[in-house]
Parts: C-alpha cells; structure tokens; sequence
C-alpha cells in the first residue's frame, strides 16, 4: 500500500489529503513546451519540479501514468519557422526532439504519453463540437468561442471575478464577440498558416482547448492531478477548467492542482534583452547539468528561487563571462556525495556488506526521513538535508568505525549506501557511477581551467614510476608540479585519482 501523501492544492489553496480516483495509482498531467526556440532553464524548472513530485509518488509506492504535452500547433513556431523559410512542423519537431535532449541530460524521466496537438485535431474538433451542443460556446465567421458567462465558476482557480477582471481589463475589445472575455476554442483558417478542415470551416485549434482534449483522450474526463507553471494559472488553466466542466460535467476534470513557483535571475524576470536567458546547454558546460537540477530540488517546489548571476554588462546590458556561485556551491555538494558514495562503495567492495543483522540507529534514518518529507508536500530541502545527515554518518563510520564490530560498520555502511542512491532517485540526482561522475567533473572542471589532461596523466604515470622505484624525492617534486597546475592527487585503496582544486578556478560559462 501506498504512502498516504498531503499536497497543496492551488484551487482550495491549502494542504490537502490526496485521495487518488483508484487506490494507489496516478494519473497526472503537465503542461508542456512550445517547440519554437531552444529551451532554457525555466523550462527545465517545471520540468524538474514535477518529475520530482513523479518520481516521489513512485518512490512511496504509487504506480503513476504521467501524461505531458506538445503545443506543435501555435503562432510563435509559424512565424519563427516562417522567418527561417522552413516547414513548420519540421521546425516544431526539431525544437521538441532537443528539448526532450535536455531534459534527459537534467534527469526527467520522459513522460509514459507525450500527445501533441497536431495529431489531436479529430479529439479538439470533438470537444468543440460538445461545448457548441451544451450552450457553452458558439460558432462566429469560422471561429468558435467559449462562453464564459455560460461557466458561472470561471476565475475561483486565480482567485478572480468576472467583475474583477473586467475593472483591470486590458482585453482588445473584438465588437463580434458577446464578451470580451469569450476565448477561442477554434481559430478560422489564414494564409500562410496550416489549417484542418471542421464543421466550421478550415481552421486550426486555438490554445486552451487543446489540453482539454488531450488530458481527456490519455487520462480520462476525470483525473487526478493536473501541474504547470503559476504563469499558466491564468488564463490557460482557468480555461481549461472551463471547457473541460462545461463539456463534461461539474465533476470532472482534474481532482487537484499544482503549481510550481516562479524562478527569477537577480530579482527580475528573465528576458532576452536583459541578456539573463539562460540556455540549458549553457549551464550544463558551466557547472554541470546535475549540479542545476540539484539546486532545483534544494528548493520546495513551491517557493520562488531568485537565480544568482555574477559578472559584468556590456553596452546592451548583457551580462558577459556569467558565474553562478550557488550552482557552483552545489555542484561541490554533489561532489562530496558522491564521493562518499565512492568510499562506501570502496569499502564494501573490499570486505562484503555484512549481512543480515543489527546496524547503527543513524544508518536506518534516511529512508524514513525522506518518505516523510515527500508525503508532506513533496519537501523535497528536508531529504536534501536527510541527505546530508546520511553522508555525514557514513563519512564518520568510513573514518573513524573501526572500534565498532566489523559486520555492525558493514551492514551500516551497505544500507547507507542502498538508501543514498534510493533517496537520490526520487530526487533524480546521484544516479551516476561515483568514478565516472569523478572523472566528468573534473574533465569540465579541468577544461574551464585550461588544464591540459593529458598533462595531468602524463605527470601521474610519472610519479607512479617514481614511487614504484622508490625516487620518493622525484615522486614528490612531481606531486608539486601537479600542485601548481591546480590538481590534487587522491591516493585510494582502489588507486591514484586526481581533482581539479576550486578555489583556482575561475569559472565561465
């Protein structure tokens, strides 16, 4: 049986007990990218948010179905793919193939059905048709429009009154339509964009309705979690809310709502002419791509993060040669965690895990920390910290056990090493072999450092040759030539290993 879980609810606006629709199973939704451009890193913060709450749920014991779309079919992909003079669906498919790419490199697990809006017209035309039929939206010179007066709920998911939102309207009144409010469901054909044919004319879907239909179509007109971003809130949710309930019923639809929080660079949004849109490539050469998607998860899911950027603007404002001192800070935490994962994994290698049989009570603390941080809301900095605790007790056993019976510290040290990667799972970091981690890291390390590695290897063999003679005096003078390039020699049960030293290094993207 399943972990019972309490999570916030964006449309009751508390904590909330989750009672899923079939007993220990998920059926979850998220909106996903528009492919017209190469992602960036504020997409791959929803992306991280929500396969942390995927892979908690799996953690406590639920079986999920995760359902994540592609908006293919929108003006922004026409007119980039227009301005390039290329077919918009290659286009749009060249952009969600890399941002699929990216994801994978931050450790999103693909979703189990990835609809796009291009192959679910007939289901889009269907709900249309539906909402015409209950009085819920009309046909006007091709377009269909949802009514919003007809939906007498619609703004309780923004906090927001028709009255409200016509006080602060900025809405472009268009004289045809009965409000001003009224959305598309249904946009006629125009030239130069791709259109499908319909009761209504030739014509194209407009954006809400599409994960109306597609949630329907792979999840049901009834499900249990629908996640997105707080900037999708209002409208696309609220409309959603609204073409779903207004087709199907009062009660269907998605039982909850999440959102994750907004992530801000140096207090502003991020924008292109401020120069702080970063790209998802870009931060993983600069730190390392787990190192970002670590820094995500430090964070609840729910607060904003406000991403700190250093260095110098030129003349249009942009920052140029950008440093990220907190990614910088956890890319060396997930240093120290893996190589704590290293040792322990040394150690065990080397005598056995012990067994059956009584272990230290700090080894069996992680697993139950962590299962009662998840079921609370996904808190995902309380197993940060569990984390943390963990590593710091298998250091301790690692250095300074040996009074300890020798099974006793064995048996400890395999079951913190079991839970270290089991937590870090539902995390999605510490995934990675701890030597080949090592050796990444201090490839990137070295290459932003401008370290030659075949320097490096050749100054190691060096003093391996040396020592294995006996020259200790060579093999020290070569251990300083290595020190003056910035490299520390590791000498391991399992052999000689070297690290790029940070505090020499000054990083760049």
């Amino acid at each position: 049986m399943a972990t019972p879980v309490r999570l916030y609810d964006s449309l009751q606006q508390q904590k909330v007990a989750f009672t899923p629709i079939v007993a220990d199973r998920v059926g979850m939704y998220l909106c996903g990218p528009t492919p017209y451009a190469p992602a960036h890193i504020g997409h791959a913060y929803s992306a991280i948010c929500f396969d942390l709450i995927r892979r908690a749920l799996i953690f406590l014991g639920y079986q999920v179905k995760f359902v994540r779309n592609i908006t293919d079919v929108e003006d922004k992909i026409f007119n980039a793919s227009a301005a390039a003079g290329e077919d918009w669906l290659t286009w749009a498919n060249r952009y969600a193939d890399a941002y699929n790419a990216d994801m994978r490199m931050f450790a999103v697990l693909p979703p189990d059905v990835e609809p796009r809006v291009s192959t679910h017209i007939d289901q889009i035309i269907a709900i249309t048709q539906r909402l015409i039929e209950r009085g819920k939206a009309y046909a006007l010179d091709g377009d269909v429009y949802f009514e919003v007066a007809s939906f007498p709920p619609y703004g309780r998911l923004s906090g927001q009154s028709l009255d409200d939102l016509q006080a602060g309207s900025r809405v472009a009144v268009d004289e045809r339509k009965k409000s001003p409010f009224d959305f598309a469901l249904w946009k006629g054909a125009k030239p130069g964009e791709p259109s499908w044919p319909s009761p209504w004319g030739a014509g194209r879907p407009g954006w809400h309705i599409e994960c109306s239909a597609m949630s329907a179509t792979h999840l049901g007109e009834t499900f249990d979690i629908h996640a997105g971003g707080k900037d999708l809130v209002f409208p696309h949710h609220e409309n959603e809310i609204a073409q779903s309930q207004g087709a199907h019923g009062d009660e269907t639809f998605a039982h909850h709502w999440m959102h994750n929080g907004f992530l801000n660079f140096d207090g502003t949004k991020m924008s292109k002419s401020l120069g702080n849109v970063l790209g998802c490539n870009e931060i993983a050469a600069a730190v390392g791509a787990e190192a970002l998607r670590f820094y995500f998860v430090s964070h609840h899911y729910r607060s904003p993060i406000d991403f700190e950027i250093e260095g110098t603007r030129d003349a249009d404002n942009k920052i140029i040669d950008p440093r990220f001192p907190a990614l910088e800070a956890a890319d060396r935490r997930l240093d120290y965690f893996y190589s704590t994962l290293r040792r322990i994994d040394e150690f065990v290698a080397a005598g056995g895990d012990g067994g059956e049989g009584a272990r230290v009570p700090e080894a069996e603390k992680l697993a139950v920390e962590a299962r009662e941080a998840l079921a609370d809301d996904f808190n995902a900095p309380i197993v940060v910290a569990a984390l943390g605790e963990a590593a710091k007790v298998a250091n301790r056993l690692l250095d300074e056990g040996k009074g300890l019976d020798k099974a006793v510290r064995r048996r400890s040290l395999a079951r913190l090493g079991r839970d270290l990667r089991a937590v870090g799972w539902a995390l999605g970091v510490l995934g990675d072999d701890p030597v080949r981690y090592a050796h990444a890291r201090r490839t990137r390390l070295g290459k932003r450092r401008g370290l030659d590695v075949a320097q490096v290897q050749a100054l190691l063999d060096a003093r391996a040759e040396a020592r294995k003679a006996k020259d200790f005096t060579r093999a020290d003078a070569v251990r300083g030539e290595l020190t003056a390039l910035g490299v520390e020699i590791l000498d391991t049960p399992a052999g000689t290993d070297w690290r790029v030293v940070e505090a020499a290094i000054e990083v760049r993207a």
